[in-house]
C-alpha cells in the first residue's frame, strides 16, 4: 500500500522544519512526502534544505492558496493509493504510520482513517470521577472543560458519542476518546491528522467554501466523504499538535468564521432540524460566546467576532445543500456509534 503524505501550510517555516525533522525518525513512514506552500516568501523553502528526506516541495500562488485549495492540489499530484494530510504544526509518534497501516488493513471497507491527537489527562474511573464536572468512557475520565459543564448543567449537550453530528449540532471532538488503543466508528475526523483513499479524496474534495484557514472544512469533507464508506478513528496512531500561532487569522475573524462555519456544517448534516434542535444550536452558541469573552482579551475580541457571525447567519446565512438526500440517519449503519470496531 502506497502511502503520500500531504503538508499544507502558509509562513510557519519552523514549524514545518520541526514536523519533517520528525519524521525522519519514524518507523515505516510515507512513500512521498509532498509539501504545499502558499507562503508570500522563501523563508520555508530555506527552512527545508536541511530535510534529509526526500521531498516535493511546491510553492503555489493565489490560484491555489488557502488550506483547502492547497490540499486539493496536493490530493491532484500525489501518486499514493492512500493520501494522508498533516497540519504543519503536527509532530507525529515514532510509530505513528505503522499503526495507520495496521488500521487500514483492519478495515479494507474504510474509505478514510484519522490518528489520535494527544494531550489530554485521563484517569480510571472511579466514584471521585463521577458528576457533570468529568467526561467519562468505558473505564476511563478526564475533566470537562466550563462550556461542557454548563451544557450539561442547562441540558444542552448531547448524549451522541463522540465524533458525530448530534441534530442540535455542537457536538463532541474525536479528542474526546481515550487513547485506549482501540478504533472507532465515527463521522468526522480531524482534517490535519487523517488519512484517506486517494480516489475518494480527489472526488469529494475540499469544499473552496471554506476560504484561507479553513475551520470546519474537514468535518464538511468527512461528511460528504462518509457517503463513499466508513470513517474511523486509530487511537494507537497517535500524534503531538504543538499549535503554532503563526499563520492564524486574527481573534475577531476567527470567532466570526467559528459560528458561520459551524452553523454551515451544521446544516449540511442537518438541512431541516426540528425547532427543539434550532433552539439548542443558539442556546448553545450564545452560551460560548458568553463563556468564551472571559478568557480575556483574546476572548473577548473573539466572543465579538462570534457576535458578528451570529448576526451574519441571522440576516445572511450561507446557501447550502444537504450532504445526506432522503434518510438523515448517518452513513455508517451496522456498527453501533461510537463502539469499538471489531
Amino acid at each position: 500500500m502506497r502511502l503520500s503524505l500531504v503538508v499544507c501550510t502558509f509562513c510557519r517555516p519552523k514549524a514545518v522544519a520541526r514536523l519533517t525533522k520528525a519524521l525522519e525518525d519514524v518507523l515505516h513512514g510515507p512513500d512521498e512526502i509532498v509539501i504545499v506552500d502558499s507562503s508570500p516568501d522563501e523563508r520555508t523553502e530555506e527552512a527545508l534544505k536541511a530535510c534529509k528526506l526526500p521531498l516535493r516541495y511546491y510553492r503555489v500562488g493565489e490560484e491555489h492558496r488557502g488550506l483547502t485549495r492547497q490540499r486539493n492540489f496536493g490530493a491532484a499530484i500525489s501518486t499514493g493509493e492512500i493520501i494522508a494530510f498533516f497540519d504543519d504544526d503536527i509532530v507525529p509518534d515514532q510509530r505513528f504510520f505503522v499503526e495507520l497501516r495496521s488500521c487500514w488493513g483492519r478495515h479494507p471497507e474504510a474509505v478514510g482513517i484519522g490518528g489520535y491527537i494527544v494531550g489530554e489527562e485521563w484517569k480510571r474511573r472511579t466514584r471521585a470521577t463521577e458528576g457533570r464536572a468529568w467526561f467519562v468512557w468505558n473505564d476511563m475520565a478526564r475533566r470537562e472543560p466550563l462550556r461542557w459543564v454548563a451544557r450539561k448543567w442547562l441540558r444542552l449537550a448531547s448524549d451522541l458519542p463522540p465524533g458525530y453530528v448530534p441534530p442540535e449540532g455542537h457536538g463532541r471532538s474525536i479528542g474526546c476518546y481515550p487513547p485506549d488503543g482501540n478504533d472507532y466508528q465515527v463521522e468526522f475526523l480531524m482534517g490535519g491528522v487523517s488519512s484517506w483513499r486517494s480516489d475518494a479524496a480527489r472526488q469529494v474534495g475540499f469544499s473552496t467554501f471554506f476560504e484561507g484557514y479553513g475551520l470546519y472544512e474537514d468535518m464538511d469533507f468527512c461528511l460528504r466523504a462518509g457517503k463513499l464508506g466508513r470513517l474511523y478513528l486509530c487511537t494507537r496512531a497517535q500524534v503531538q499538535h504543538l499549535h503554532d500561532p503563526a499563520g492564524r487569522p486574527k481573534w475577531f475573524r476567527y470567532g466570526m468564521m467559528v459560528v458561520r462555519n459551524g452553523w454551515y456544517v451544521w446544516r449540511r448534516r442537518w438541512p431541516q432540524p426540528a425547532l427543539k434542535a434550532r433552539v439548542k444550536w443558539w442556546l448553545t452558541t450564545w452560551l460560548l460566546i458568553v463563556i468564551r469573552a472571559t478568557n480575556g482579551r483574546d476572548g473577548f475580541l473573539e466572543s465579538l467576532g462570534r457576535v458578528a457571525g451570529a448576526v451574519w447567519v441571522l440576516t445572511s446565512p450561507p446557501k447550502l445543500r444537504p450532504v445526506f438526500e432522503g434518510d438523515s440517519d448517518d452513513a455508517g449503519g451496522r456498527l453501533s456509534r461510537g463502539a469499538p470496531a471489531a
